[in-house]
């Protein structure tokens, strides 16, 4: 039985997996950065160690750090979120070795899905079909561009240790190639220390969508489903949704069942994500396994009904599943938009800064998962992603309205975000009709980056302009007289509101 968890990470994940502990009654245990001291994560936990330097080479990526951390504190296990040590195989022995249960699949499994080329012959081997391309790391340039030209353009180059979209590369042209197989491996070697690559076909028009698989110790492995992840800025996501608009039935049913042999092939055991390609005549491709907690998870916990938190620490503790395949459907559709700290508008630059306003919505069928207050300020040192926000509704178009409707209500004062992007999204014909895939943004640039958003000034000078009124109603100014006839409401984030402060 486990008693108190660790949470080896930050921001709005460690608040969430604390959530779980605090229902199930578990002990938490945060650990943060100098950057990091007055974080919601820290504040929520029963404990919380300081473990270092802002950067997360220095304090979240420390191994000894974390483990020392969990010594000192007593916990009986470490939760690695995602992102960090959380795909570490290393760290996962190092925990085991302490005798700290890690929540989370084995090192082997962690290695096995870890090297991209290993992963592809896995799933050949294991009956899943996997996108046309090399089988072995490349290293050499010359080897990369004869591969290249064997395979046949467009291509993929992608790094054998990356995710994320790092070290990424995709290739029209044979004038293209050294430029992108230099790059790429330039950006392997500095994002994961590994400067090989392998080589795919690229899948025109494709669909990301992904399977959540859950399996214990025990030989039991279900899939909860899928995921459509195709709206990607810079190959990452940030708005999904379940079910996906192109599935049939009986696509799942072929799909789900090689997610749960991929998952098998490995033996695998906690929770888990099955990538795929799906193409335009839905033939589907093998992409990566993710061996750990997905961000977009609590779409697949609000259709499902299934916490994934509390059944990776059931399955951790030794329990077996709590569900079979056939415990396991889709009520209703959710979607997921994540909230980043950044100007689209200026090549999703990140913004950090001092939150002044913050006002996040809510009501029937809506979750926001976050970990920023007003006054608190946003470090420069991590990922700029500080909320998610998940509607839920009866049907697809419900879920979209209750999108819209979140994101007009969601308001952050003092920092770019990108809110107004995400509702541009929402807005937008194709996506509302579910007829989108990965190219989707690039071809509704114009729409997207269009530049009607207003300076930091404006709002400044919104918030003045109320507080005034709000004197002035309240008898603090006797002989003043406002000739703004405006009420408080306008000074949330409605653009056409804020046109008053332009001249």
């Amino acid at each position: 039985m486990i008693k108190k968890i660790l949470i080896a990470n930050r921001g709005e994940i460690a608040v969430r997996i604390i959530r779980s502990c605090r229902e199930m009654g578990i002990k938490t245990v945060a650990v943060f950065s100098d950057a990091d001291r007055k974080s919601l994560h820290v504040r929520y936990a029963d404990e919380a160690i300081h473990i270092g330097p802002a950067p997360s080479a220095e304090s979240y990526l420390v191994m000894d750090k974390i483990i020392e951390a969990a010594r000192i504190s007593g916990a009986d296990a470490i939760h690695p979120g995602y992102g960090f040590l959380s795909e570490n195989a290393q760290f996962a022995d190092l925990v085991r070795n302490e005798g700290i249960v890690f929540i989370g699949p084995s090192s082997e499994s962690i290695r096995l899905m870890g090297d991209k080329i290993s992963a592809r012959n896995i799933m050949t081997q294991a009956g899943v079909p996997v996108v046309p391309g090399t089988r072995e790391k490349i290293s050499d340039v010359e080897e990369a561009l004869e591969a290249i030209n064997n395979i046949g353009y467009p291509v993929m180059i992608k790094a054998s240790a990356g995710g994320g979209g790092k070290g990424m590369r995709l290739v029209f042209k044979e004038s293209e190639s050294l430029q992108a197989i230099t790059s790429a491996k330039s950006e392997a070697k500095a994002s994961f220390g590994d400067d090989s690559v392998y080589i795919e076909k690229y899948i025109s028009s494709p669909h990301h969508i992904e399977f959540q698989v859950l399996a214990d110790r025990f030989g039991n492995t279900i899939h909860l489903c899928e995921r459509e992840c195709s709206i990607q800025r810079r190959h990452q996501k940030i708005v999904e949704e379940t079910p996906s608009p192109i599935m049939t039935e009986s696509l799942r049913r072929e799909m789900g069942e090689k997610a749960i042999a991929a998952a098998r092939s490995v033996n695998y055991e906690g929770a888990g994500t099955i990538e795929f390609l799906v193409d335009d005549k839905l033939n589907y491709y093998f992409l990566e396994m993710n061996t750990r907690l997905q961000v977009e998870h609590p779409i697949t916990e609000r259709v499902t009904g299934v916490d994934l938190v509390k059944e990776q620490i059931r399955i951790a503790s030794g329990e077996k599943l709590a569900y079979s395949q056939s415990d396991i459907f889709q009520d209703g559709h959710a979607i997921e938009c994540r909230i980043y700290a950044e100007d689209p508008d200026n090549n999703f630059m990140p913004s950090p800064g001092l939150i002044k306003k913050i006002t996040e919505p809510m009501g029937f069928g809506v979750r926001v998962d976050g970990y920023v207050y007003e006054g608190y300020e946003i470090p420069i040192h991590y990922d700029p992603m500080i909320s998610k926000v998940i509607t839920w509704g009866k049907t697809r178009d419900e879920a979209v309205r209750r999108m819209r409707r979140s994101l007009e209500e969601y308001y952050i004062m003092g920092i770019k975000t990108s809110i107004d992007f995400l509702e541009k999204i929402m807005e937008i014909p194709e996506y509302i009709n579910g007829e989108y895939d990965t190219h989707f943004i690039e071809l509704h640039r114009d729409a997207l980056f269009c530049s009607d958003h207003y300076p930091a000034e404006i709002e400044d000078m919104a918030m003045i302009v109320a507080f005034f009124e709000y004197l002035e109603n309240a008898g603090a100014i006797k002989n003043g007289s406002s000739h703004l006839n405006f009420s408080n409401w306008k000074m949330q984030k409605r653009k056409n509101n804020f046109n008053l402060f332009r001249h």
